[in-house]
């Protein structure tokens, strides 16, 4: 009986030596936004799927789809909005999966500001921290309002747009996560309210979304990444306060009331099934960019986003 039992014991010790090494990089340092990863980390699904994650925050947020199509990365977390510019651009990316399946971004203004409606933008200072999307969410959403970007000054504020909207430097600003902006806004008793670009004209996207390059990925290890951060978002979705108290452990920068705030706003935008792709969803925001002049011609949806699960 030696002999099956020295067989049974290699078996047992085999998955934590054939475990897959992969690189993911975030598109910012971690946050709510990432809440699937870090709990598939914490409740051990990554290594029950034969997999050693390593998670990487970007020095500069613009270097995690470079990272992955130049085979730097196995997957970076990037945005839908971006990737449509990125492959037609050249750059060998595609979209694996899916993270929060919903806009995030938003027209921000103060509450109790002068306001009240889009069209009361005309004359007044938009702030904008990423050329290009950014603009084109927002001369849609003033469309809808019979004003065109013509009709108002932008002012490009950097990453400060929260900051630059509270002191008067402008009177709103566009790319405010209303996850983030809001719940920061209120805390520090100066309330915003979010205009939402899919109920203002523009096709809703998925905000944040796996992308890799279509060359050289390993199918096979993303779906069980895949797979592990599905497993984790259920267990958010189920156990949203046990997952908040996990998530927060891992970091003493994360324990405030900002992050709390904004973990449980994100819970309901988390992807329940982040392999599944709405082909339509891609090719109505492919239209929307070649419409306003942002990329030439259109491309299929196969050169833009893939669903593993249905391979």
């Amino acid at each position: 009986m030696k002999a099956p039992l020295t067989a049974l014991a290699l078996l047992i010790a085999m998955p934590a030596a054939a475990q897959d090494r992969m690189t993911v990089m975030l598109d910012w340092f971690v946050n709510p936004d990432h809440g699937p990863i870090i709990i598939a980390e914490q409740q051990g699904y990554f290594a029950d799927a034969g997999l050693e994650v390593e998670v990487i925050a970007p020095a500069d947020p613009s270097d995690p789809p470079k990272m992955a199509a130049a085979g730097r990365a196995d997957l970076a977390i990037s945005y839908q909005p971006q990737l449509h510019l990125q492959v037609a651009e050249g750059m060998p990316l595609i979209r694996v999966g899916t993270l929060v399946a919903t806009p995030l971004n938003c027209l921000l203004v103060l509450k109790d500001g002068p306001i009240g409606d889009i069209v009361d933008l005309a004359g007044r200072k938009v702030g904008f921290s990423v050329a290009g999307v950014e603009e084109a969410l927002l001369s849609a959403m003033l469309g809808q309002a019979g004003l065109e970007t013509g009709d108002i000054e932008l002012v490009n504020v950097n990453w400060s747009l929260s900051p630059a909207l509270m002191s008067g430097q402008v009177d709103a600003v566009i790319g405010a996560f209303r996850n983030f902006e809001l719940n920061q806004m209120e805390i520090e008793g100066v309330p915003g309210r979010c205009f939402y670009p899919e109920e203002e004209g523009v096709p809703t996207y998925d905000e944040l979304i796996y992308v890799a390059n279509p060359e050289t990925m390993d199918a096979d290890m993303i779906r069980h990444f895949l797979a592990a951060t599905e497993k984790a978002t259920q267990f958010i979705v189920n156990h949203p306060q046990q997952s908040w108290e996990m998530f927060a452990a891992t970091s003493a920068e994360l324990q405030d009331e900002l992050n709390e705030r904004a973990w449980a706003d994100t819970i309901p935008r988390f992807a329940l099934r982040p392999e599944a792709l709405d082909q339509g969803r891609y090719a109505r925001f492919e239209t929307f960019l070649h419409e306003a002049g942002l990329i030439e011609g259109t491309r299929p949806v196969s050169d833009l986003a893939i669903d593993l699960g249905a391979q």
